[in-house]
């Protein structure tokens, strides 16, 4: 008689909007931006370390990456501006792991990372792999706002952050005090609201 091999266990994250998301096959239809928003404004950029009585959470990088990427190219579609807001989104479940720790894990985690990404772009209706022109403009976008970042919130100088994130491109260093993650939620949600709202009187 054949032994029965038992079946590898699912990995679920259980979301306190009630859905649980299968981290090894994510559906679209357990993600909610409401969930998004929640797990990103409570995940600290630079490891929480940064100045201020506040964690620089993700939410915040994420609305200051989207204002970027519109200051780089103005009159930018509300659905890249949207791309920009979401660049992050998959955080709200892997946190914010830094660069040299993705690659130490290697391949595998890319592999995870990117489909939990395509999910979230499925469930709010954009493409799973976005144009080049626009992951470079979001990219730019997010190494701007990390050269800001550095120089403001984590204790680098000028030319460090230069070396790490590139030479900044904006007039002016944008505000970025750190808020408590409630506060940083919700500026999050109106963000995301008006770009949505954008979206629908253009469709």
């Amino acid at each position: 008689m054949a032994r029965r091999v038992p079946s590898a266990p699912r990995a679920w994250q259980r979301m306190l909007s009630g859905r649980r998301l299968d981290l090894l096959d994510p559906s679209p239809l357990d993600i909610e931006l409401d969930d998004i928003a929640h797990g990103l404004s409570r995940v600290a950029r630079w490891n929480g370390q940064t100045h201020g009585d506040f964690p620089f959470s993700v939410a915040q990088h994420s609305v200051l990456v989207e204002h970027i990427a519109v200051t780089l190219k103005p009159g930018l579609e509300a659905r890249w501006r949207l791309a920009a807001l979401l660049h992050d989104a998959a955080e709200y479940v892997i946190g914010d792991l830094i660069s040299p720790f993705k690659t130490a894990v290697g391949l595998d985690y890319k592999a995870f990372e990117h489909r939990l990404e395509a999910a979230i772009h499925l469930r709010f209706g954009l493409p799973v792999d976005l144009p080049p022109s626009i992951s470079r403009l979001i990219k730019q976008a997010d190494h701007q706002s990390a050269y800001y970042e550095a120089i403001t919130l984590a204790g680098f100088n000028r030319t460090e952050a230069r070396q790490f994130f590139g030479v900044p491109r904006l007039d002016r260093t944008p505000e970025m005090e750190p808020l408590p993650s409630r506060r940083a939620q919700e500026i999050f949600v109106t963000r995301y609201k008006a770009l949505t709202s954008e979206m629908e009187k253009v469709a």
